[in-house]
């Protein structure tokens, strides 16, 4: 690579909020230097959140759950990276980021099938939608990885007991009636949480998924557990995970992808995208070890199991604040996560004797609001840019009130949306398979395979 080209890929410009999409900016062609480096940037990131849902997820929570269901767990990511990419391309991408219909609740179908996002053959030349520096094809293909990952999570919480049949078409019309509009309220130009609309009613601090990603799926897990029921034998028979090198390798995975999550919601290189990818980091080293720590006191032995779930408890909770806060915050919001979660996962989820199977909501759910809570305590105008966006640490208090505005709008927006649908599809294709099956194992009454055989 020429040295000019490694000088592209340290420019360090734009400090411009990842969550609005700025279509009608002026266009950029492919020949500036800038752009290139934002678009082999992103196109990178890109794939390190796909390697986030397969193989990062896969393998993390098909370690979790008992060997008979291992390859139930694969085959739900495998199977909703194929939907979700399609369903993406065909109306998700325009029902999150066309512009608003029915009073800002969604996008319309400006983009169906990639209207107005492809390149086109215009009087002799080749015209590049564009948004900022990027191709707006490289814009959608980013953010469909978001989309793919949003339902895998959820998975977390009816593993071992939903047929596979009832998940594909859950997860199809969740992505399209609650991810779909979460999105566009939240990182759609006209979106009415959009930190990036001068017009939004809360904008809302949310960089990379707090909301949109990791409390819909946690809220969405809870309500699906509730619904469902827990487990053939739950709270009689041991359920411990069946291969936790999986998971020690899936954990590693989603740390690595956590990067491209982050610090690629910057859509570009620069020096927002440096901040997300440090703070990212130190958030999960201080999740993991604010995790383990907890255990080693209460337990006298520290854990493989409570490393790994640390460490994606951190990570999850910096992602809402990784474009607002500084290195140093991020080491305090890990902490908090990891600590916080591990009281979720034990202690509450104990008491209250709910079967969240991969513990989708003491993690992703908990940490989702902690994380956008945190980005309203601790926002700096020395990383967003704007003194208009400050936490309470700088002596503003708006910001924290449009955070937990919008905490709200995606809990109720989770809920309604999820219950509607478990009502729709219990009536229709059921659930959940029958009692026998499931002490079958999913693998071999839903998919006629078996993880390991045994001669």
């Amino acid at each position: 690579m020429s040295r000019s080209r490694w000088m592209a890929f340290g420019i360090l410009l734009l400090l411009a909020p990842a969550s609005a999409v700025a279509e009608d900016s002026v266009p950029v062609t492919l020949d500036d230097a800038a752009a290139k480096a934002d678009t082999a940037w992103v196109l990178v990131c890109s794939a390190l959140v796909l390697m986030m849902t397969a193989p990062g997820l896969a393998l993390f929570y098909g370690g979790l759950v008992r060997k008979k269901n291992v390859l139930s767990v694969l085959m739900q990511c495998a199977a909703l990276i194929g939907l979700m990419s399609v369903v993406w391309v065909v109306c998700g991408y325009s029902f999150a980021f066309g512009k608003s219909v029915l009073g800002g609740f969604i996008g319309g179908g400006d983009h169906l099938l990639l209207a107005g996002v492809l390149p086109e053959w215009v009087e002799g030349n080749v015209v590049v939608p564009m948004t900022g520096t990027l191709p707006m094809s490289v814009h959608m293909v980013f953010q469909m990885m978001f989309f793919v990952i949003t339902p895998a999570l959820i998975c977390g919480a009816f593993a071992e007991r939903m047929k596979f049949s009832a998940m594909c078409v859950f997860s199809v019309l969740w992505g399209v009636l609650v991810y779909c509009p979460l999105a566009h309220w939240v990182w759609a130009s006209d979106g009415w949480l959009c930190s990036g609309n001068p017009d939004a009613s809360f904008p809302l601090l949310d960089f990379a998924g707090g909301a949109v990603v990791h409390l819909s799926s946690g809220v969405a897990a809870l309500v699906c557990c509730l619904w469902m029921g827990p487990r053939v034998g739950f709270g009689r028979e041991a359920m411990p995970p069946h291969n936790l090198t999986y998971t020690a390798i899936g954990a590693a995975l989603l740390w690595v992808g956590w990067f491209g999550f982050n610090a690629g919601s910057a859509l570009g290189i620069n020096a927002l995208a440096a901040n997300a990818f440090v703070t990212t980091h130190l958030a999960g080293a201080t999740g993991l070890l604010g995790w383990v720590a907890i255990e080693w006191i209460q337990s006298g032995r520290p854990t493989v199991l409570g490393a790994c779930t640390g460490g994606v408890a951190g990570l999850a909770c910096i992602t809402p604040a990784c474009g607002a806060v500084s290195p140093l915050s991020g080491l305090v919001i890990g902490l908090l996560a990891g600590l916080i979660c591990y009281v979720m996962c034990t202690s509450v989820k104990n008491r209250l004797g709910f079967d969240d199977s991969l513990d989708v909501f003491g993690v992703h759910g908990t940490s989702g609001v902690l994380g956008l809570l945190m980005a309203g305590v601790l926002a700096s105008p020395a990383v967003t840019g704007e003194e208009g966006f400050n936490g309470l640490v700088y002596g503003a208090t708006t910001q924290f009130i449009n955070q937990v505005a919008g905490i709200l709008a995606t809990t109720a927006l989770a809920i309604v949306g999820t219950l509607l649908l478990l009502l729709v599809l219990r009536a229709t294709i059921g659930l959940r398979v029958d009692p026998d099956g499931e002490r079958e194992g999913l693998d071999l009454n839903q998919h006629g395979e078996e993880g390991y055989i045994f001669l």
